[in-house]
């Protein structure tokens, strides 16, 4: 029910009163402005009043302006309040985006990291090389191999040694012209003519497939101890020599196994060394023999004593 309906509805303010009342509150107030806006000296008989009524208007004026200045401050805090929460969210937005970009810089920062070590690894004198990103893993009960981005058309060819940025990885065994694949150390197939740098000794390293590929044929005449660097020999001319291969370790069996250095890491960035033979380490011209010259002296050479010219004259006579 509205207050129009209700029991005081039939209550109706006197207007003429309430004029009156406003126009004496007026006339109140303006005299008490011309009093107290009045010049004169401070003696004047008004002074007093004219006091009184500063303080009565300063004090409603403060009581007047004290609820503007709170809904002021109130609005101030609400305008903070709403900019702080859009504020917040383009922070929030500014710091999502910088986490991808800190990703990606991380990403990027490893990246560069594994093509520094790469760079590292190599030949004296050094070999061409072309960096490959391997983009498949075929594994098998028996088999190891990785298939590589680059192929023929970079320069690769069958028997290319693949390092990655701490080690021998395998070699290349099929060549495509934009591919290549690489057989690594463990595969079953793999054989890799290998000494022990301490001692010199020659040995095989055999894959079988598990992670640590076993030495066979080692031939040495010290005892080998875990942790000695194995190292590519040359040997046959299929590597060359002096490749980083790993560390001897001892197997539950009693044999030597290697501990591969290419487990450092995974082997997704590689190079190819094109190597084809020892010839490129050396160029032919070097190793063709010298003619030397004749060796000479102040003695005068030897002669032959010569037969006279009638016994070479006189003819043969039949027995």
């Amino acid at each position: 029910m509205s207050l129009r309906d209700g029991p005081l509805s039939d209550i109706r303010p006197p207007l003429t009163w309430l004029a009156v009342a406003a126009l004496f509150v007026a006339m109140i107030v303006a005299l008490a402005v011309f009093v107290g806006d009045r010049p004169g000296d401070s003696k004047h008989a008004a002074a007093p009043a004219r006091r009184s009524i500063d303080g009565a208007l300063g004090m409603a004026g403060g009581l007047l302006s004290t609820p503007v200045r709170w809904v002021g401050g109130a609005a101030a805090v609400a305008r903070d309040y709403v900019l702080a929460g859009a504020e917040v969210g383009r922070l929030r937005t500014e710091l999502a985006a910088a986490r991808t970009w800190k990703d990606q810089a991380l990403a990027l920062r490893d990246e560069n990291a594994r093509y520094r070590a790469l760079l590292g690894v190599g030949t004296d004198p050094p070999l061409p090389k072309v960096f490959a990103r391997t983009v498949l893993d075929a594994r098998g009960p028996f088999a190891n191999t990785r298939i590589a981005d680059v192929g023929a058309a970079r320069g690769v060819t069958e028997g290319n040694p693949v390092l990655s940025d701490h080690g021998l990885v395998g070699r290349v065994t099929g060549v495509a012209p934009g591919a290549s694949r690489i057989m690594l150390l463990t595969d079953v197939e793999s054989r890799t003519p290998v000494l022990i740098a301490r001692t010199n000794g020659r040995a095989i390293l055999t894959g079988d497939g598990g992670a640590n590929p076993r030495l066979n044929y080692l031939r040495s005449h010290d005892v080998l101890h875990v942790g000695d660097r194995v190292l590519t020999s040359g040997d046959g001319g299929v590597l060359p020599r002096g490749l980083p291969v790993g560390l001897v370790v001892k197997a539950f069996d009693g044999g030597w196994r290697v501990l591969l250095d290419s487990d450092a890491s995974p082997i997704d960035f590689v190079q190819i060394m094109l190597f084809r033979d020892f010839s490129q380490l050396t160029p032919p011209a070097t190793l063709e023999p010298r003619v030397l010259p004749p060796i000479t002296t102040g003695a005068p050479a030897p002669v032959a004593p010569a037969m006279a010219t009638s016994q070479l004259r006189q003819p043969v006579k039949a027995p």
